[in-house]
């Protein structure tokens, strides 16, 4: 009786790692791609829009959005474009492993944003998970600090994890009237919007060798990866994929070893550990609260 659910909780699970996998790809790529960070941005988000736009015209998505959900439509994107160009140039002024671990202090944002802004009850497992990832971070990157002039790259980080946390916790309210892809093609259009005047101000040497890692950050990480992202939030919490989505630095590490030759510290190893076990522990919880809900349905009808 209760095989079915169980098996959707595994697939939703798995369906969420192929997009954090992909949405992983963006250190490395932010690394390589020699341009000026707002119109790396700006180009990713236009040729994602394209790819999505074409997509959803294929599949006859709705476009069409309410009038009441245009601010918060408009707020998502404007965020969105933050939490890239803040975390692009951590990025650049840092390494794949500093800015990817540096964002992940949003689970942590998160576990005290979403009870605030959603009127939902604040579950204590979710900070203390929050916390050990926290940890995780700081075995991760222990060489931060005032003394090396990481300022910046610390304050850029946390700015990234305040403004993608922002975001989720918008769209989150959003994912059960419209598709993932919708959601995230009105994001992108927002950040083209914004962010088209900069191909006209900054230096776009380049452009041309560079866009095939472009159409990669395009379509892999932003069209296909931030997509199912978004589609994961109608069947968890936004705490939830917070924390499981933890393992994106794991990935990005992985990543920047094989195609940066960018190998993090030896306590990244106890960091890592750390993170991945506050996944696993969210991952069994969220199965068991499942079968008890399906339990609880049955004993009821």
């Amino acid at each position: 009786m209760n095989t079915l659910p169980i098996n959707n909780h595994f697939k939703n699970l798995v369906e969420l790692n192929i997009a954090i996998l992909c949405i992983s790809s963006s250190g490395v790529l932010g690394r390589s791609i020699d341009l000026p960070v707002p119109t790396i941005i700006a180009s990713r988000a236009l040729l994602a829009s394209l790819f999505i736009f074409i997509f959803c015209k294929l599949k006859k998505f709705d476009f069409k959005i309410k009038r009441k959900d245009r601010f918060a439509f408009i707020a998502g994107g404007v965020l969105m474009g933050l939490h890239w160009i803040t975390y692009f140039y951590t990025l650049k002024l840092s390494s794949v492993s500093v800015g990817m671990l540096l964002l992940f202090t949003y689970p942590i944002i998160t576990a005290f944003l979403e009870p605030i802004l959603l009127k939902t009850k604040f579950q204590k497992i979710h900070l203390v998970l929050g916390i050990m990832v926290i940890i995780g971070v700081y075995f991760i990157v222990p060489d931060l600090g005032v003394e090396k002039n990481n300022v910046k790259v610390v304050v850029l980080g946390i700015a990234s994890a305040i403004c993608y946390s922002l975001r989720n916790i918008i769209m989150k309210s959003k994912s059960t009237e419209y598709n993932g892809s919708i959601l995230m093609l009105y994001q992108l259009i927002i950040i083209t919007i914004c962010l088209t005047p900069f191909f006209f101000t900054l230096d776009t040497t380049g452009f041309i060798n560079q866009l095939p890692s472009n159409l990669v950050l395009a379509l892999l990480t932003t069209a296909i990866g931030h997509s199912y992202f978004l589609y994961s939030f109608k069947k968890f919490s936004t705490t939830t994929v917070s924390i499981i989505s933890s393992t994106q630095p794991i990935y990005g590490i992985i990543l920047a070893v094989v195609f940066l030759k960018e190998y993090p510290e030896s306590s990244a190893i106890l960091g890592g550990g750390l993170i991945l076990f506050s996944v696993v522990i969210e991952s069994f919880r969220g199965n068991i609260n499942k079968k008890q809900t399906v339990n609880h349905k049955e004993q009821s009808s």
